[in-house]
């Protein structure tokens, strides 16, 4: 027990060297100067609490799960629970369950709750395409963030100078994307860990400084606005279609209703989610999605098994980037304007925390863990101030109680009962 004061002390001093300055202090402003004040009396009584409940969980918690566990009537999560919910046919109908909800849900839900759900969608999509890189090859890619700006600005330049609807604009910034994102695996094809972050990174801000300083094709920090909203066969969803063309309501004899376009963007959303998890499913059952998770256990065994690893890294840096491109253009179409602003570096921080508190290479993993992530900070706006310390706080959670993620990945194998 003597051997647990010290940790336990130390906890609890971290603890409140954390707190203080964060919840204790709080910044005003009067006119120039700012000036620092404190906080309320019951705050610092919440802070030192959490301090002695951090010092004595430190001193006690391996007695207590050593008691539970010598214990043979405490229940008991089964052995197999854990296995049985990462199991491919597992995954394989839960997934199918939420594509039944999905479809259903913009009927039931409200049209605030279906916008959230668009949203949650668009992450989908990005954590699945980083899912590549990072989940299934093992690169770590921290400016995934450029990819998803050069998809967006890609569809807002060409409606915005060549009159390009959002349909015929898709592919090519899909395809623009992943031509970056076949020029960044260049740099980066002798880079691992650490340096591959780095160069990653400054390639989204490269990016994101590029798109803020190209004032007279990108707008600057004014970004681009009124891009064109997708259509359903030439049918626009607006009160009054431009000339050459008819609404929605006006086709089918309906009362025009705005809620209409947030169902028909929604609906876009989840077919386009739909094709990224067909797309990614075939190509796991293709030598090169074989070949992306021998690059990520060892490269050198890679290189030995006589496997090209330039090809392997280029093909996950492109086809992840393709991926981020099309959520990119629906993100343009979806708000109407891009701004530099809408891809800063926590973005990509974002993505990244959702591809690896789901699970690396889990696509039902990225799908639960982009609900959780995007949901977290809509539910608790009242402590949005705190939003990143939350994060910050779920990812230490999991690091100790889940470190592999919600639901990770599990290949089909053999074993040999004795």
């Amino acid at each position: 027990m003597t051997h647990r004061i010290r940790p336990a002390f130390f906890s609890a001093l971290l603890v409140i060297a954390l707190s203080v300055p964060v919840f204790g202090l709080k910044l005003t402003t009067e006119g120039i100067a700012l000036i620092v004040e404190g906080a309320t009396a019951s705050t610092y009584w919440i802070i030192a609490a959490c301090a002695i409940g951090m010092f004595f969980w430190t001193l006690f918690h391996e007695r207590l799960a050593a008691g539970w566990a010598a214990s043979p009537n405490l229940p008991r999560i089964p052995a197999g629970a854990g296995s049985f919910l990462t199991l491919p046919s597992t995954q394989r109908w839960i997934i199918c369950t939420l594509i039944v909800v999905a479809l259903v849900w913009p009927f039931f839900g409200s049209r605030g709750a279906v916008d959230i759900a668009t949203l949650i969608l668009i992450y989908v999509m990005l954590g699945l395409g980083l899912n590549i890189v990072v989940g299934l090859a093992g690169l770590l890619d921290l400016g995934y963030v450029g990819f998803y700006a050069v998809g967006a600005y890609t569809y807002a330049l060409l409606s915005e100078y060549f009159g390009f609807g959002f349909w015929s604009a898709l592919p090519i910034a899909g395809a623009m994307a992943a031509l970056f994102g076949f020029l960044l695996g260049f740099p980066v094809l002798r880079l691992r860990g650490d340096y591959l972050a780095i160069v990653t990174l400054g390639f989204g801000e490269i990016i994101r400084i590029l798109l803020r300083n190209m004032t007279d094709i990108t707008g600057g920090p004014n970004g681009i606005s009124g891009i064109e909203k997708p259509t359903l066969f030439g049918l626009s969803f607006d009160r009054r279609a431009e000339e050459g063309m008819q609404t929605f309501h006006q086709f089918f004899g309906l009362e025009y209703e705005s809620i209409h376009k947030v169902i028909f963007l929604y609906l876009i959303a989840v077919l386009l989610v739909l094709l990224t998890l067909f797309v990614i499913n075939r190509l796991l059952r293709m030598p090169i999605g074989r070949a992306w998770e021998a690059l990520r256990e060892d490269e050198i065994a890679c290189r030995a098994l006589g496997m090209n690893p330039t090809i392997i890294k280029l093909s996950a840096f492109t086809l992840g980037a393709t991926f981020a491109g099309f959520a990119g253009s629906f993100f343009a179409a979806r708000q109407g304007l891009v701004s530099p602003e809408s891809f800063t570096f926590i973005e990509s921080a974002i993505i990244l925390a959702i591809v690896v508190l789901g699970g690396m290479g889990s696509q039902l993993g990225v799908i639960l863990a982009a609900t959780v992530m995007i949901l977290l900070p809509e539910l608790m706006r009242e402590f949005s101030e705190y939003r990143m310390l939350m994060f910050g706080a779920l990812m230490v959670v999991m690091m100790i109680w889940r470190p592999q993620g919600l639901l990770p990945m599990q290949r089909p194998h053999l074993e040999l009962k004795p």
